[in-house]
């Protein structure tokens, strides 16, 4: 017998125990939406509270699921490809024209004029 089988009941003590804390939440919320203070956001809380304590009973049941037939153990020496089209194309890198632009001719020969007297004023004591 697994330990797991022999730890059942203790599991299901607990599930109980979750899903009953839960369903004292949504009561709470409940209640604090009904009172003068309450709002909206305290009835969408008392709301969700059961479906997180349905999400208990749904999480055991799966575990046991599991437990009597695991999924198929994944392959660890195969390799994996990604199929074509599944991720984006990279973009390419756009071609600079700086002779169409003569703006631009005229900003960078601008920048190679200060650049040029820069390292001229550093090499000057």
């Amino acid at each position: 017998m697994s330990t797991t089988r022999r730890r059942r009941p203790a599991l299901i003590a607990l599930v109980f125990l979750g899903a009953a804390g839960c369903l004292a939440l949504a009561w709470w919320q409940w209640t604090r939406y009904e009172s003068n203070s309450g709002s909206f956001v305290n009835l969408g809380y008392a709301l969700q509270w059961p479906m997180f304590a349905g999400f208990c009973f749904y999480a055991y049941y799966k575990f046991v699921r599991y437990e009597e037939a695991p999924p198929p153990a994944a392959s660890h020496g195969e390799l994996t490809e990604i199929p074509d089209g599944l991720l984006p194309e990279r973009p390419s890198a756009a071609t600079p024209r700086d002779d169409d632009d003569p703006t631009l001719r005229e900003y960078n020969a601008y920048l190679a004029e200060l650049a040029k007297s820069e390292t001229d004023d550093r090499t000057t004591p």
